[in-house]
């Protein structure tokens, strides 16, 4: 009989074992990985360095920017030594500690969101009192309270399948540590792991959705009611980026860990987390630059030549 002992290493079944591709795969997922790193640095400096900039929308999102550089560097590099070395590998405790941070970034930028849209609203449906109600003080606390979301996620996923067993060389039929493989890949009855994973998705998933939700019924209704077209998209153009940004976040997230295992397919799972763990973090600078007149200027200001 097999050894039924917790297993030392995980093996990545996920990309390709063909040396070729893993050199392509290489090259394109390096590239994504220093745009990723250059545009969010790049945007933590224009909000640091120009006093314009300093209001909540734009605290929000240096933190935003900040959560992006860490979850890549959380999948990215690791992904790129196992191209490169041609190996597919990786340890328990590394394994674990992968899909902690993963966790813990991905829901804490899902409550960053939500907080950016609070603020869009109150700065599009009570504009008299925004400075009163996002002031400083409120800013800290809900960035606070994304990352205390984000970690009570992560650990109380993580502490529920660090007892599971493995045999041999685990198989994770994935790129990286994610909990829908990882369950698969055990040989303890994890029934009870995916109901944790499953009601965890949906009590914060709905957290952090409904108050987005209503808080954009709101800013539509209200940006509806303004007469003029010019002041209608002037309004509209200061959510713009953000809705793009959610849009791309929501749709692959909540596919990826809500979808019913019938759909489910290792070459979809490893498209919808290859977007929302790898693409929309460089993404984000990109999309927030080009739909920002504001954040385009302090660009030039920035790095432009005189």
């Amino acid at each position: 009989m097999e050894n039924k002992t917790d297993a030392s290493k995980f093996l990545f079944l996920g990309l390709s074992n063909n040396p070729q591709l893993q050199i392509s795969f290489f090259l394109v997922f390096s590239s994504i990985y220093l745009i990723t790193l250059s545009g969010n640095i790049a945007i933590i400096l224009v909000i640091k360095m120009n006093p314009s900039l300093y209001t909540p929308m734009y605290y929000f999102l240096s933190h935003l920017s900040f959560v992006d550089i860490c979850y890549s560097t959380d999948i990215v590099p690791k992904m790129l030594v196992n191209l490169l070395l041609h190996q597919q590998t990786i340890s328990f405790i590394g394994c674990l500690a992968q899909m902690f941070f993963s966790l813990l970034l991905s829901v804490t930028e899902v409550f960053i969101l939500s907080a950016m849209a609070y603020d869009r609203y109150n700065a599009v449906c009570r504009p008299l009192h925004y400075v009163l109600i996002m002031n400083k003080s409120i800013c800290i606390y809900l960035v606070m309270g994304a990352w205390l979301m984000g970690l009570l996620f992560a650990l109380l996923n993580v502490v529920s399948i660090s007892n599971l067993q493995f045999c041999g060389l685990p198989k994770i039929n994935h790129f990286s540590c994610e909990l829908p493989p990882l369950l698969k890949a055990s040989i303890s009855d994890s029934f009870l792991n995916n109901v944790i994973l499953l009601s965890s998705v949906v009590i914060f998933g709905l957290s952090s959705f409904l108050p987005t939700l209503v808080s954009y019924v709101y800013i539509i209704s209200t940006i509806l009611k303004i007469r003029s077209a010019e002041g209608r998209s002037k309004a509209f153009s200061t959510c713009s980026s953000h809705l793009i940004v959610l849009g791309l976040l929501y749709i692959t997230g909540m596919s990826q860990y809500m979808k019913p295992g019938s759909v489910s397919s290792t070459i979809l799972d490893e498209l919808f987390s290859i977007q929302y763990s790898i693409l929309t973090p460089m993404l984000n600078p990109i999309i927030y630059s080009l739909k920002n007149k504001e954040v385009k200027r302090a660009f030039v200001r920035t790095f432009g030549k005189k």
